[in-house]
């Protein structure tokens, strides 16, 4: 299979990567994603970058035919940029897409694990909490709040991973479209959340494999305590409204869909 048809057995893949202020980082994370796994196509989604980046994201666009930008209006969260770059992808006729971020916190050289999990899976997480993954240069602190974070995300929802917040994953596009991506309300890091939980109440097939995560070392981080404040209040409602249902159901009832409901 040429590199214009796609991945072997997958078919067009894009690995969607959005931006903001990532200058120092997107040329060579767009390189190392074009020699990891050349057949694949790269989607930059820049929210409006004030330091340039989607000007040298359309550079490289221009020098390669694998590159392509999508340019949005300002910064909307790291939800919404993936709800615009579905969208684009699913327009362009895509089969899957791969969530990346733009630092090199995710490395493209372990791209090929998450696509190949793919060939058997509708869905496939990279996970720095099993064995073969790994976190590095992050404090303990925030090492001890992602790990109790996703401990209380199995409690909430039941989902059986151990990583539920990583944004190094991959779809196949029909995960997607049954999950209406275009409704996901999150639109910080719970947004990662909200699609596996979604795509597991589906029933759709799911695995983890590990990664190596690494702290980026270029550019400042985008995490801050609002965006776990979201997560945990979206996390808890939707458990608890899980139980309501699940109650419910057992007493012979239609549960009801609500606004804060995935």
């Amino acid at each position: 299979m040429t590199e214009a048809e796609g991945y072997p057995g997958i078919g067009r893949v894009l690995v969607i990567i959005p931006t903001y202020n990532e200058a120092e980082n997107i040329r060579l994370i767009a390189d190392r994603v074009r020699k990891a796994v050349p057949s694949v196509d790269i989607l930059v989604a820049d929210d409006n970058s004030p330091d340039g980046t989607g000007e040298i994201a359309d550079e490289l666009s221009a020098a390669d035919d694998h590159i392509f930008v999508l340019h949005r209006a300002g910064k909307e969260g790291l939800g919404a940029a993936y709800v615009a770059g579905f969208a684009w992808a699913k327009n362009k006729g895509y089969d899957a897409v791969v969530e990346m971020d733009a630092d090199g916190s995710h490395a493209p050289e372990e791209l090929h694990k998450l696509l190949d999990a793919l060939l058997e899976n509708d869905a496939v997480l990279g996970t720095r909490y099993i064995p073969g993954g790994s976190v590095h240069n992050w404090p303990a602190h925030r090492l001890l709040l992602s790990r109790c974070g996703n401990i209380y995300i199995r409690m909430a929802l039941g989902m059986p991973f151990r990583d539920a917040t990583g944004g190094y994953r991959a779809y196949r596009m029909a995960v997607l479209d049954a999950i209406d991506v275009a409704t996901v309300a999150s639109l910080g890091y719970s947004f990662q959340v909200e699609l596996a939980w979604r795509a597991y109440r589906k029933g759709f097939r799911m695995t983890e494999v590990p990664i190596t995560f690494h702290e980026r070392e270029r550019g400042d981080s985008k995490m801050s305590s609002n965006v776990f404040r979201e997560q945990l209040l979206r996390v808890t409602t939707w458990g608890l409204q899980a139980r309501k249902d699940g109650l419910m159901q057992r007493l012979g009832r239609r549960p009801k869909q609500g606004a804060t409901w995935p």
